[in-house]
């Protein structure tokens, strides 16, 4: 156990040194430091959701009896995993306080003192904070220890929703260097919207509806038949997800407005007639030459 802790502790902290290293120094690369900061961090939170996702797939592929069959990957994965959400606690605090720098500097106003930007930082990512000290403290005891071998599909179906995670840190890494305007930025927005909301809200749902199907008893009988704290736990963790999802929702919608009211503009423009007053590209006005 300690072994896989320490792996975990040494992994994930020195994937984001090694890609800040390479970004900075690397032959025609010379990142600054906040650039290498910010896409090192997505770079490792992808790293974490793509083997997250893979161990999910085996382990409930593997599990025939979503109840009883145990599969050793399961247990494993979150001992490794329970570092990752402690260091991006951190890595996220890099991100925020390197925003917070470039900022000032661009408002030509003092630095923040550090407790300033920690307690800004906490204000701004409080839930994602909180999501994070949850996982360490809450779910890992549960997972590990409390469950006692049983329901290893559940969990292996639990880290599928780390599926959604490299299209959500794409987008803000397309958002941090203004690409919204690009063709990339507005697939990657639908495969987030998509996969958010199969991965992460649909998937409550789901598990209830596995378990219905196991135990030969209807969906909506379901919360009524296991213990009420699986109930107050998968709606403490779904509620998070519900209203990230609503904020990506919302951000969709105003990325669509945006285009559509961009294209009238367009439209508008395209349908007034040529003879602009409007000086041509290299300075001289037809309607100058008309007065000479």
């Amino acid at each position: 156990m300690l072994s896989i802790l320490a792996a975990g502790s040494i992994f994930f902290p020195g994937l984001f040194l090694l890609s800040k290293r390479i970004l900075k120094h690397g032959p025609g690369l010379k990142w600054s430091e906040k650039d290498a900061v910010i896409v090192s961090s997505r770079l490792v939170s992808s790293v974490q959701a793509i083997m997250a996702s893979s161990a999910g797939y085996i382990i409930a592929c593997s599990c025939k009896d979503i109840i009883e069959d145990q599969h050793w990957l399961t247990s494993s994965y979150i001992l490794f995993a329970v570092p990752y959400f402690i260091y991006d606690i951190y890595a996220m605090f890099l991100c925020h306080w390197y925003k917070l720098q470039v900022k000032d500097h661009e408002e030509d106003s003092e630095a923040k003192p550090m407790r300033s930007a920690i307690s800004g930082y906490l204000r701004r990512e409080f839930l994602m904070v909180l999501h994070h000290v949850v996982m360490v403290t809450v779910c890992f005891p549960v997972s590990v220890f409390w469950r006692q071998g049983k329901g290893d599909y559940f969990q292996g179906v639990m880290f599928l929703a780390e599926l959604s995670t490299p299209s959500v840190c794409l987008g803000k890494i397309l958002i941090q260097y203004k690409q919204q305007h690009t063709l990339l930025h507005k697939v990657n927005g639908a495969l987030m919207l998509v996969t958010f909301f199969i991965c992460r809200v649909v998937l409550f749902p789901y598990l209830y509806y596995a378990y219905g199907r196991y135990a030969s008893i209807p969906f909506y009988m379901v919360p009524l038949s296991v213990p009420w704290q699986y109930n107050a736990g998968a709606a403490l963790l779904m509620a998070p997800q519900v209203y990230w999802f609503s904020l990506i929702c919302r951000g969709a919608f105003r990325l669509f407005t945006r285009a559509s009211r961009h294209k009238a503009a367009v439209s508008s423009t395209d349908s007034e007639p040529k003879t602009s007053l409007l000086p041509s590209a290299n300075g001289y006005s037809p309607r100058e030459a008309d007065s000479h």
